[in-house]
């Protein structure tokens, strides 16, 4: 077998092999626009929104010793006229909100 031929041939696989890990991994992700645009909806329920923010990359999160990847963001909102925000934190793969802490009051949910 020529050495060369191999070598091509297993740099081919391990690139082929990253190419499609990347695309399942970002596949399996839920964008950071949709998030923002389901918490904001959820957020709306009880009242208009005044702003709105999402970190745009994923990070590792613990809670309950289950380990996460998640977006962080944050909503503001106007109530009774005195603006109030929020802090969330997001499921990447679902966009299922894990934590809601208010930045005038300890952790709500």
């Amino acid at each position: 077998m020529n050495w060369k031929s191999f070598i091509l041939g297993a740099a081919a696989g391990i690139i082929g092999g990253y190419a499609v890990h990347e695309v399942l991994n970002n596949k399996l992700k839920v964008s950071p626009e949709k998030v923002l645009e389901q918490v904001k909806n959820q957020f709306k329920q009880n009242g208009p929104i005044s702003g709105s923010w999402i970190h745009m990359e994923a990070e590792p999160y613990e809670k309950h010793q289950i380990h996460y990847k998640v977006y962080k963001g944050g909503i503001s909102k106007n109530t009774n006229g005195s603006n109030e925000q929020f802090e969330f934190i997001a499921d990447a793969q679902t966009g299922t909100l894990l934590d809601i802490r208010s930045l005038s009051d300890e952790l709500i949910s």
